[in-house]
C-alpha cells in the first residue's frame, strides 16, 4: 500500500486509517459528524494526494482532449477548469475528471485515485494525436481546504490575492512554496485545492502553515468519511458508487457535461442512440423523514414492485434526514414521487426530491 507525504501527520493525529485505492488514507480523526460540521460552519483540510494527475502535452493537445472527453474543452481559456467525463464506445463511464487548461498545448487531467492506472492506459490506447501523456501522480501532493473560512485562512500564507472565480486556477506561493491553487471543491462550500511538488518536509511545512493560519477559525483535519457525506449532501457523484462502466452520463443526470453537438468524441454515437431511444432509469435524489440509514445496494420500491437500487446513502448531519441517490425506473424519477427504501425487509417511505439536499 502507498502512503501520502502526510502519513506521519495522520498517525500523530491518531487518525483511523483505511486502505483506499491502493493508499493508506485517513477515514476520520475524531468523528465524521464533527468533521463534516467543521467544513460546513468554518474550515477543514483534506489530504487528497491519492488523486491522479495526468499531463497532456503537444501541438494537438486540445484535439486529443476533445476526442477523449465528453465536455467541450474548446471553451476553456488558460487558467480555467472543467468537469468532464471519459466514456467507453458504448457510452459507459471510464471516469469523471477535472480538466485543467495550462495553455492550448498543455492540460492536466485530475482523475480518481482508484481509476488512475486504468485511465492512463485508456488515454495511451486512444492517443491518435501523438501527444505526450505523462502520469505525474506520484510527484504531486494535494490538499483541499474547504469551508466558509477557507479564503481567510489561505490568504494569510498565499502571496497572491485569492480572487479566484469558481472553476479557475492560478500559480502562487503557499507558505513560500510554488503551488497550483484552484477553486473547484467537492463539498459545496467555498474552498481551494493546493497542488504542489516536493518532499515530505515540504508537505508537512505546508500542512503546519495552514493549521497555524487556521487556528483562530478552529480549523480541523477532515477524513474521507466526511468527504463522502459532504459530497452526498450536494448530490455529487462518486465513481464506483453512482457512476461506472455500466452507467451512462444521461441516466446519471450528467448530460450537462456531454456536448453532443461537438465533433466526434469517444462514446458520442452510443449516447446519441441512448438519447433517441429514451432513458429507462435515472439517478434520482431521495429523502426520508423516517429514522433510517439508506446504504449502497438497498433496493427502492413503489406500488409493491422493486423499481431500483440505492447507489449512495447516509443520514445528513445538517438536515438530519435520510438522503440517498439511486437509479430508479424513469416513471418514478420525477420530483415529488413517493417511493420506499427497502431496508432489512422493511419499506421506509421516501420522496424523490431535487438537488442539493441542503440549501446554502
Amino acid at each position: 500500500m502507498k502512503t501520502t507525504k502526510f502519513y506521519s501527520v495522520h498517525q500523530k493525529l491518531n487518525a483511523k486509517i483505511v486502505d483506499f485505492a491502493g493508499f493508506k488514507m485517513p477515514i476520520q480523526y475524531t468523528s465524521i459528524i464533527e468533521e463534516h460540521k467543521a467544513v460546513r460552519s468554518s474550515v477543514g483540510v483534506f489530504d487528497v494526494s491519492h488523486m491522479g494527475e495526468i499531463i497532456i502535452k503537444g501541438e494537438k493537445a486540445l484535439d486529443f482532449v476533445q476526442y477523449v472527453t465528453t465536455n467541450d474543452a474548446s471553451v476553456l481559456t488558460d487558467g480555467r477548469v472543467q468537469y468532464s467525463l471519459l466514456c467507453y464506445e458504448d457510452g459507459g463511464i471510464v471516469d469523471d475528471l477535472l480538466v485543467y487548461r495550462i495553455n492550448q498545448n498543455e492540460f492536466i487531467f485530475v482523475v480518481n485515485a482508484a481509476n488512475k492506472d486504468k485511465d492512463y492506459d485508456w488515454l495511451l490506447k486512444n492517443n491518435k494525436f501523438d501527444v505526450e501523456i505523462k502520469d505525474e501522480s506520484d510527484e504531486y501532493s494535494l490538499l483541499a481546504v474547504q469551508g466558509p473560512n477557507s479564503k481567510a485562512v489561505l490568504q494569510k500564507i498565499c502571496d497572491r490575492e485569492l480572487n479566484l472565480e469558481y472553476y479557475h486556477f492560478f500559480y502562487a506561493k503557499i507558505a513560500g512554496n510554488d503551488a497550483l491553487i484552484s477553486r473547484t471543491g467537492y463539498t459545496g462550500e467555498l474552498g481551494y485545492e493546493i497542488y504542489f511538488k516536493g518532499d515530505e518536509d515540504t508537505a508537512i511545512k505546508i500542512w503546519n502553515s495552514i493549521f497555524e493560519a487556521g487556528k483562530e477559525f478552529d480549523i480541523k483535519p477532515v477524513g474521507l468519511g466526511a468527504r463522502d457525506t459532504l459530497r452526498l449532501e450536494m448530490g455529487y457523484c462518486l465513481y464506483g458508487n453512482d457512476i461506472d462502466k455500466s452507467t451512462n452520463p444521461l441516466e446519471a443526470s450528467l448530460g450537462w457535461v456531454v456536448k453532443l453537438k461537438k465533433n466526434n468524441f469517444i462514446g458520442k454515437e452510443a449516447l446519441l442512440r441512448i438519447k433517441e431511444d429514451g432513458l429507462k432509469r435515472k439517478l434520482a435524489p431521495m429523502v426520508s423523514h423516517e429514522k433510517a440509514f439508506p446504504r449502497h445496494g438497498h433496493e427502492v420500491t413503489a406500488d409493491g414492485n422493486i423499481i431500483g437500487k440505492i447507489t449512495s446513502g447516509t443520514v445528513s448531519p445538517i438536515i438530519e434526514k435520510a438522503i440517498a441517490l439511486g437509479y430508479i425506473d424513469i416513471n418514478y424519477a420525477s420530483e415529488g414521487t413517493q417511493v420506499n427504501f427497502l431496508i432489512r425487509g422493511k419499506e421506509i417511505p421516501a420522496t424523490v426530491t431535487k438537488l442539493p439536499f441542503i440549501k446554502n
